[in-house]
């Protein structure tokens, strides 16, 4: 753990820094709203109701499917995920600056407009200061919640210390996780205590003088300006100057992805990880300029990408295939033969338009890939009778879907097992450690990932198996993770599909021609 984090101190601070600008960039909108409007609500009780419980609605709505709803509404970076952070903070400010207002003892209001106080001066000499408590209180929970949900951040591109737990996920690396969680987790005890000692201070007076009146807008006006002055100088920012990469998080920490690269061609370029499925939304409204994709994609068409040529062979061969346990196989023999029907069928041309179909023109990964099997004669009605029973994981991305129902129809339809789907585990690690511990009893595979993110061989072992010529190494590589899947893992994998989904960067056409960009090389040279 400290080792990780020795390794990563810059990118900590960075990420710090960026979760530190939206925390408060929210919190003090929400604040410059809430607050009045919970004045005006204590004035107006006949629509406090509806006022609460719009932002109680609010509240409830969980806070990725709030982020999806922003989406198309906002694009990705900061927006979608300031809004999201600002709408969960207004709860808390509102409910608690009504209450604070409404509880303030009538006998007090009404002797100081006896006094000839105008409305005003109530409010500011009277009912805000005892109501500050209360208002505090509300506070404090507002910023819990916002450094909380603040990690989310990194969904949708926006950075944060989401980042760390989001590619821990994906990777299975405690390390990572706890390096977002801790300091998340840190950031939030920290203010709630030092909110909380600002709340105990001992006001002189009973909260009726203009001195304590000065005192208390002194405060709360500074409190103000340090919160806007801290989201200014951590928010996050980007140089125009130079090109923008989004990430998957698995991509950013697997040994075939960015550090691969950054090893091979010495790549270093400024980056932002986000969720895949956001990917190319995110080069597509021009909120990145490269961003990691896979070869088979549909999307690289639709929406006028280009794969830059990777001339230095950093990725290997990424032939599809399924993983199966082998206790499962000794248990139903006849599953072996069904899933080698599809040996050869799904050619690199045929995959990525099935991924367009589904990608693209929104079809359901069902009708996708039962439209496959019918043109390939392989669809056949499943039978009601049931004998057994297999469960199917698959990672969380489109291509998975589909290959995840081609097989659970072709299971259905040829044999009389029922198949259980477990689709969308988070990251590759994920998924294998449910193969291998028997919570899945099979799912689709890469040669590729499961040769440096799963066997992770010696260096000898890796650069023997590179310097094979290029049409011996697919099968070779294949050789050696079967070999090796079934000694270390009682695994077995079944014949390819016959496509091959290599991870690729990619920009838009219109920027690669302009900067004269083709190859990885020449983006290495062009980022430097």
């Amino acid at each position: 753990m400290l080792t990780f984090l020795h390794d990563n101190a810059a990118k900590l601070l960075d990420q710090t820094l960026t979760h530190l600008g939206l925390t408060f960039g929210s919190l003090l909108l929400a604040l410059l709203l809430g607050l009045p409007l919970g004045i005006y609500i204590a004035r107006r009780r006949r629509v406090a109701s509806a006022v609460l419980g719009v932002a109680g609605v609010l509240q409830t709505v969980p806070s990725i499917a709030l982020l999806g709803f922003l989406i198309p509404l906002l694009g990705i970076g900061a927006g979608p995920a300031l809004t999201a952070l600002f709408l969960y903070a207004l709860l808390p400010i509102i409910r608690n600056t009504y209450v604070g207002i409404s509880e303030v003892n009538p006998t007090l209001t009404n002797a100081a407009r006896g006094m000839g106080m105008t409305n005003g001066q109530i409010l500011w000499r009277v009912e805000l200061p005892l109501a500050m408590p209360v208002i505090f209180a509300g506070i404090r929970t507002a910023t819990v919640i916002n450094v909380g949900v603040a990690t989310l951040a990194a969904y949708v591109a926006a950075g944060g210390l989401g980042e760390f737990i989001f590619g821990g996920i994906a990777l299975n690396n405690t390390n990572m996780m706890l390096a977002g969680a801790i300091p998340a987790a840190l950031l939030a005890v920290g203010f709630d205590w030092g909110l909380a000692r600002l709340q105990r201070v001992r006001w002189s007076g009973v909260g009726v003088g203009a001195g304590v009146t000065t005192k208390r807008v002194a405060v709360g006006a500074g409190l103000l300006v340090m919160m806007a002055v801290v989201a200014a100088v951590a928010w996050p920012k980007n140089n125009p100057r130079r090109l923008l990469a989004g990430f998957a998080h698995e991509f950013g920490g697997r040994a075939d992805g960015y550090p691969g690269l950054q090893k091979t061609y010495g790549l270093t370029i400024e980056n932002r990880l986000l969720d895949q499925s956001l990917m190319y939304e995110a080069i597509h409204t021009d909120k990145v300029d490269v961003i990691s994709g896979y070869s088979t994609d549909g999307r690289i068409k639709a929406f006028g990408l280009t794969v830059l040529d990777d001339d230095k062979h950093a990725f290997p061969p990424y032939a599809a295939a399924p993983v199966v346990r082998e206790a499962t196989l000794a248990s139903y023999p006849e599953l072996q033969p069904v899933l080698d029907k599809l040996s050869g069928r799904l050619t690199d041309s045929i995959m990525t338009e099935l991924n367009y179909r589904a990608d693209y023109l929104h079809e359901s990964p069902e009708r996708v890939a039962r439209g496959f099997l019918a043109k390939a004669g392989l669809l056949k009605p499943a039978t009601a009778k049931r004998t057994g029973q297999v469960v199917m994981g698959s990672k969380v991305f489109t291509e998975q879907y589909i290959l995840a129902e081609i097989y659970r129809q072709l299971i259905e339809g040829f044999t009389t097992l029922r198949v259980v789907s477990k689709t969308g585990f988070g990251g590759t690690q994920l998924c294998f450690d449910a193969l291998r511990t028997g919570a899945i009893d099979f799912y689709p595979e890469y040669t590729g990932t499961g040769l440096l993110v799963i066997l992770q061989p010696t260096q000898p072992t890796l650069d023997s198996l590179k310097r094979l010529p290029g049409p011996q190494q697919p099968a070779a590589i294949y050789a050696y993770v079967q070999a090796e899947f079934a000694r270390r893992y009682a695994l077995s994998w079944g014949a390819p599909l016959g496509f091959n989904n290599a991870y690729c960067l990619m920009m838009r056409q219109s920027d690669a021609r302009q900067r004269g960009i083709r190859t990885l090389s020449e983006l290495t040279r062009y980022v430097r």
